[in-house]
């Protein structure tokens, strides 16, 4: 991709118009890898034209599925190349979904996406990660996020928060 840093561009996606589809699109591509390392890292199969039924609503109406969300897209060259997806609950915000398409990757693409969803932290920000997504963590880390005991019975699943300032000044 010969596309210049400075045609990167982040902003809310438009999900009742035209963003519908490119985030259909990469939360479908997120969605297959997810299954496909799952399978390398935690044994089974998986085939590509089988998306678990779970994920169906993200992918075939995402307007519907993140409606309370806020949800970032990123362009390079004006294609979407990214998606980050951020849910809030009354005691965090949780990043659930971010991915960037590989051509896109070098680009600071993820860095930009990662940039927006913590943009507003009034709030703890957590995320669960792969143990096995070395990039995905050490960019994490770098935004400050850390280890914290999991929330998840899945193995594997290492669960991160930001959290914020004023909370940390306190312990």
């Amino acid at each position: 991709m010969g596309t210049e840093l400075r045609s990167l561009i982040v902003r809310p996606a438009d999900l009742s118009g035209p963003d519908a589809e490119a985030v259909s699109r990469l939360v479908e591509a997120y969605l297959i890898q997810t299954e496909r390392e799952k399978a390398t890292y935690l044994g089974g199969t998986f085939r590509d034209a089988e998306l678990p039924e779970r994920y169906r609503q993200e992918v075939d109406h995402p307007e519907r599925a993140y409606l309370s969300a806020d949800v970032y897209v990123a362009e390079l060259g004006n294609s979407p190349v990214g998606v980050v997806v951020v849910q809030q609950t009354a005691e965090a915000r949780e990043i659930k979904r971010f991915w960037v398409e590989p051509g896109a990757r070098g680009h600071r693409v993820g860095s930009a996406l990662m940039d927006a969803a913590i943009r507003q932290q009034d709030l703890p920000i957590r995320l669960t990660v792969w143990d096995w997504r070395d990039d995905a963590i050490r960019l994490y880390g770098k935004r400050g996020f850390i280890p914290v005991p999991s929330w998840e019975d899945r193995p594997r699943l290492l669960c991160m928060e930001k959290r914020l300032v004023a909370l940390e000044a306190a312990r």
